[in-house]
């Protein structure tokens, strides 16, 4: 039988979307095994002087719980 765990996480680029959720998934990583997937709960952006400076997304990862 398969256990997963769910956490919610924010994550921010200058760049894009996709590279928000990149850099949740690389933060994660760090102390996060055997992450399954990401759904994106939210997305927004911040704007400067009429243009786009920051993506955020809101997630939730999934990722299964390992047997000792």
């Amino acid at each position: 039988m398969s256990v997963l765990k769910v956490i919610e996480l924010m994550g921010n680029s200058t760049i894009s979307f996709e590279d928000a959720v990149q850099n949740v998934v690389n933060e994660a990583s760090k102390t996060v095994k055997n992450i399954k997937s990401v759904y994106i709960k939210d997305m927004q952006v911040t704007v400067n002087s009429n243009k786009i400076s920051q993506f955020r997304v809101t997630t939730k990862l999934t990722f299964g719980i390992l047997d000792d």
